[in-house]
């Protein structure tokens, strides 16, 4: 295999360079060699202002992307002070790839601007209110086409996809039971290990059981179960809706003749409407469960005890209140997770994106209604 040299000879201001053998990648070290010790000028021909160049390259057998590149870089370097350098002898191939190679890392990378921080602070709002403005023109139109889906499947109940739905009950539901009653056991206990703690500075150890019936089946039990269903149960529809939409199933959908919404979507809106209250029943008595073991182990309250005083500061309306939040939390979750699904764009960077999208809003929303809820029922005396 022929070597690949870079030879050189200094005729008057003229430096002649003759090429041969290899300019490919595997020659790289010595190729790298010849380029960096004719650039250093090792015996004093380095590009001067008083000094022309000239490289034939007749002698190269093979010239890759690799070869093009350090002959362009070289040739730079003269050019670059005022002076010629010529290339002679590339074949048609050859010559190809010096053009191309002769456009590469021509423009000038442009100054980062420097912009006015308010400026850019109220541009960021704007982006940011732009987008809200998308997200909830997105969330009202799913809810609008599965209420049109709804409203159709009333009219011809024999067309509603009743397997489709069994099997994301038993997704959304059957399956998540074991991880909602273990976190919501794990928040019962925690929440009456501190109330009796703080309780007992004021000798009040009783007052811990009000705190944990009343905050579980008010607030803490819908709200834990809702964050954890958007975490599982919207992430997953997000992400499946997504994938269809990638594939084309969607578009195939209407080909054939079926509406996407009416067929996957409203089967799993209506599953984790119901699914919502009975996963938030399960979730309080875990909690409640925890908590009364807390008090047992931990404040030396007997169950007998514990019971007793969970009866006298509960009401029904309280059970009423947390039940009441579940099915519209699982509508929100829903049409969130679905209606981030169908924004999935062709790439899984934007199936990444909208899934993360899908989770956040869901939590956000489920808060900001929970907040909701807890002012109207206030107003109402409950």
């Amino acid at each position: 295999m022929s070597e690949a040299l870079l030879s050189q000879k200094l005729v008057g201001d003229r430096l002649e360079l003759t090429a041969r053998g290899f300019w490919t990648a595997p020659h790289a070290a010595e190729l790298e060699a010849e380029v960096n010790r004719i650039a250093g000028g090792s015996s004093g021909a380095k590009p001067t202002k008083a000094t022309d160049v000239a490289i034939d390259m007749a002698g190269v057998r093979e010239l890759d992307t690799f070869g093009a590149w350090l002959l362009e870089r070289l040739t730079r370097q003269w050019t670059n002070v005022g002076r010629d350098a010529v290339v002679t002898g590339l074949p048609q191939h050859g010559a190809d790839l010096v053009e191309e190679m002769h456009g590469v890392n021509r423009e000038v990378p442009p100054r980062p601007e420097h912009k006015n921080p308010i400026v850019s602070f109220f541009a960021a709002v704007g982006r940011g209110t732009t987008g809200f403005a998308g997200s909830f023109h997105t969330f009202a139109q799913m809810l609008g086409e599965t209420g049109i889906a709804a409203a159709r499947v009333l009219f011809r109940p024999s067309e509603y996809r009743l397997t489709s739905t069994v099997h994301q009950f038993d997704r959304v539901a059957l399956q998540a039971v074991p991880i909602i009653l273990l976190i919501t056991f794990l928040i019962g206990a925690i929440v009456a290990q501190q109330g009796i703690f703080h309780f007992r500075k004021f000798g009040a150890e009783l007052y811990a059981v009000d705190l944990v019936g009343i905050l579980v089946l008010r607030e803490i039990g819908v709200l834990i179960v809702a964050i954890m269903v958007a975490g599982r149960s919207g992430s997953s529809y997000t992400a499946e809706l997504g994938s269809m939409k990638m594939r084309e199933e969607l578009d195939a959908l209407r080909t054939m003749g079926f509406d996407p919404v009416e067929v996957l979507v409203l089967p799993r809106i209506i599953v984790l409407i119901i699914a919502m209250p009975a996963l938030t029943f399960l979730g309080c008595m875990s909690a409640l469960y925890g908590g009364g073991l807390v008090a047992w182990l931990y404040g030396g309250m007997s169950p007998d005890i514990y019971i007793a005083r969970l009866t006298d500061a509960i009401s029904l309306t309280h059970f009423q209140v947390g039940m009441i939040k579940a099915p519209f939390m699982g509508l929100v979750i829903g049409l969130v997770a679905c209606a981030e699904g169908l924004r999935v764009k062709g790439s899984a960077e934007s199936l990444g994106i909208q899934t993360t999208k899908s989770v956040v809003e869901s939590i956000f929303l489920v808060i900001v209604l929970d907040g909701l809820f807890a002012i109207f029922f206030a107003s109402i005396g409950m």
